[in-house]
C-alpha cells in the first residue's frame, strides 16, 4: 500500500549555513583549477551538491562568491600583518622570526587558496567591473600595502632602493609561485613544508633586507 504524500518523511533540512560553507569549499577547489572566467555558477553548485539558487540567494553573484572565498583570506592576512607590523619595536624584534612566521603564512595561504595565483595570473583578461567585483583590485591594494611596509622596514635598516615596493611584490611572487608550481617542480615527492619556509625564509632576509643599497 502506498503512502499518502503527507505519510511520507520530510527530507532532511541542512544546519543552518551549511549551504554556505559547501558552495564555499566547493568554489575554492574549483577555483584552484581553473580561472574566474572559466569557471560556471552551475559548476559551484553541483560540485557543493545544492541548487544554483542556493547561491545566488547566499552571495548573490559569482563574484561576490569568488571575493568571499578566495580574496577576502588574502587581504585579512595582509590586515593582520599590517597590525603586527606596526605593534613591532625594531631593536627588539627577531627577524628571522618575524619573516619565518611571514613566509610559512602567507605559503599556506597560497596553498590553500591556489584559485588566486591562478586569477591573478588571468587577471589581465578581466574587464574594470569583474577586477573590481571579483575584489582583485582589493588585491592591488594589499599589496600596495606591503609595499608600504616593505619601504619602511628598508628605511628603518638603512637600506635605499628607487623602487622600494618591489621588495614586498617581489617576496609575494616568490611565496605564490612556490606554493603553486610544487608539483611543476618536484613532482610527487616534494620537499616537507618546514624546508620550503626555511629556504623562503632565507631568501627574504638575505636577498631584500641585508642586500646594499
Amino acid at each position: 500500500m502506498s503512502q499518502k504524500p503527507s505519510d511520507r518523511p520530510a527530507p532532511a533540512r541542512r544546519p543552518r549555513g551549511e549551504p554556505r560553507r559547501l558552495l564555499l569549499d566547493a568554489a575554492r577547489t574549483l577555483f584552484a583549477r581553473q580561472d574566474y572566467r572559466s569557471t560556471t555558477t552551475r559548476e559551484i553548485a553541483e560540485a557543493a551538491g545544492v541548487s544554483e539558487h542556493l547561491l545566488f540567494r547566499n552571495f548573490g553573484s559569482k563574484a561576490a562568491l569568488f571575493r568571499e572565498a578566495v580574496v577576502l583570506p588574502f587581504t585579512g592576512f595582509v590586515d593582520d600583518f599590517g597590525r603586527m607590523w606596526r605593534a613591532v619595536v625594531p631593536d627588539e624584534t627577531d627577524e628571522r622570526e618575524l619573516a619565518g612566521r611571514f613566509a610559512g603564512q602567507l605559503y599556506d595561504l597560497f596553498v590553500e587558496n591556489r584559485g588566486l595565483v591562478v586569477t591573478l595570473l588571468a587577471s589581465e583578461t578581466l574587464g574594470p567591473e569583474e577586477i573590481e567585483d571579483t575584489g582583485i583590485a582589493d588585491i592591488r591594494r594589499a599589496l600596495d600595502a606591503l609595499g608600504r611596509i616593505s619601504a619602511e622596514g628598508m628605511r628603518l635598516r638603512g637600506v635605499r632602493s628607487d623602487h622600494p615596493a618591489l621588495a614586498a611584490h617581489s617576496t609575494v611572487a616568490m611565496i605564490a609561485g612556490m606554493a603553486a608550481l610544487r608539483s611543476t617542480y618536484f613532482g610527487a615527492e616534494q620537499p616537507p613544508r618546514s624546508a620550503i619556509v626555511a629556504e623562503l625564509t632565507q631568501a627574504i632576509l638575505y636577498g631584500f633586507l641585508h642586500r646594499h643599497g
